[in-house]
């Protein structure tokens, strides 16, 4: 998916979650996110998204998010599940992202709202249009921004990169 020096950074927010009685980082998929995060996958490998690395939340959604994603990509990659991301602003996200190293060409990173809907809208140019208003408005669960990266990820700016898919894969009931 990238070429010369550019990287891509694959922004995805974890699948619909229940909402039984147990601590925030411990909800579960509900039914719908078990459906959705499968969709996810697939759409990621049909567009050529397969990431090289994955930082993923350590709450139990996103884990279970990437597992279900992670099943259709057809390859094998690297995880690290990171506290930071949990509840995490969209500064704090792009800090841990500038951590990456440069050899990682596509990155993914499964989070929660508010912060990643608000790195997307930060890190993507004025000029993305249609898909960045779309992106500022809702970044509901399940959502995926692609965002072209010029450079290392060490030196990534605000409004640097390029906003180029927005999708909201949904899987269907049985």
């Amino acid at each position: 998916m990238t070429s010369g020096d550019s990287r891509s950074l694959v922004v995805l927010r974890h699948a619909k979650s229940a909402w039984p009685e147990v601590p925030d980082s411990e909800r579960p998929l509900a039914p719908r996110g078990r459906r959705d995060a499968p969709e996810a996958g697939r759409w990621l490998r049909e567009a050529d998204c397969v990431p090289d690395l994955v930082v993923c939340s350590s709450a139990r959604r996103t884990r279970q998010t990437w597992d279900l994603v992670a099943a259709e990509l057809g390859a094998i990659t690297r995880v690290i599940h990171d506290a930071r991301i949990y509840r995490a602003t969209a500064w704090e996200l792009l800090g841990v992202v500038r951590e990456i190293p440069a050899r990682v060409r596509t990155l993914m990173l499964i989070g929660h709202n508010p912060g990643v809907q608000e790195l997307v809208v930060l890190l993507a140019g004025e000029a993305d249009g249609y898909a960045l208003e779309q992106t500022r408005t809702k970044f509901p669960t399940s959502a995926i921004a692609v965002l072209r990266v010029p450079g290392p990820w060490s030196s990534l700016e605000p409004g640097a990169a390029r906003l180029t898919d927005t999708v909201v894969p949904r899987g269907t009931k049985p």
